[in-house]
């Protein structure tokens, strides 16, 4: 059985920007109550999946989606194989309690998995 998306995010240097941009656009609710001010999204939408909009560590931003998978390092060294690259090793988002970890794909874009 295939992976699923289950997350999505816009990183963006102007978060709040992009934050008030996609709530106008496509009437999002975006709560960014949190130390960092990520924007959770949620879109209020029937069948689709939510995400969020935040601010880059360092640098510019990107756009990248989540994949559900069983085994994150198994994932990465798979993707690896096939000529990814790991960019951030298995980790747990602070104060939720699920890991995730990202690599580029050979084109170099952005993947997460979860």
């Amino acid at each position: 059985m295939g992976a699923p998306v289950v997350h999505w995010e816009i990183i963006s240097p102007d978060a709040e920007q992009l934050q008030n941009f996609y709530s106008e656009l496509f009437d999002w609710h975006i709560d960014r109550n949190n130390p960092m001010q990520y924007g959770l999204v949620d879109t209020h939408g029937e069948g689709g999946i939510n995400g969020g909009i935040g601010k880059p560590p360092e640098g510019s931003g990107h756009l990248t989606f989540y994949v559900q998978v069983d085994d994150l390092q198994k994932s990465l060294d798979r993707a690896e194989q096939l000529g990814g690259k790991t960019v951030m090793p298995p980790d747990e988002v602070p104060g939720t309690g699920v890991a995730s970890a990202m690599f580029t794909d050979p084109s170099g874009n952005l993947i997460g998995v979860t």
